[in-house]
């Protein structure tokens, strides 16, 4: 009888080894998800409420004009900010690129805007 000797296991081309995360470097798609999702503009459910309340929607351009205004803002130090598109105002979270709330043009008329450090019109 012939005495079993231990092969090493190597794995060929093509071959996949069974368990997550192998195939690509560690870590890289986790970061490349958080950039996207960091680089996502949320809106707070106060702001989807009003604007649904409001009848305001905004096409993609207007949310790639939203986001490239963001990024600019956050660029200079801006943190809290109002940026009017449109006949909508919208108050804004830089640092967490968030939508705090929207105001129409009817309703913005009489209202006053605080805890803001600036604003763009677009």
């Amino acid at each position: 009888m012939k005495a079993i000797t231990k092969v090493p296991i190597t794995a060929d081309q093509g071959m996949a080894e069974n368990g997550r995360g192998h195939g690509r470097p560690e870590g890289n798609e986790n970061q490349f998800a958080r950039d996207l999702r960091a680089a996502e503009v949320k809106f707070s459910a106060h702001a989807q409420k009003r604007m649904q309340l409001r009848g305001v929607e905004l096409t993609d351009s207007d949310r790639d004009k939203l986001t490239a205004t963001i990024d600019r803002m956050a660029a200079k130090g801006a943190k809290d900010a109002l940026i009017l598109l449109r006949e909508t105002a919208l108050v804004v979270s830089v640092k967490n690129r968030t939508v705090i709330t929207a105001v129409d043009e009817a309703s913005a008329k009489e209202n006053i805007f605080t805890n803001i450090d600036s604003a763009a019109i677009l």
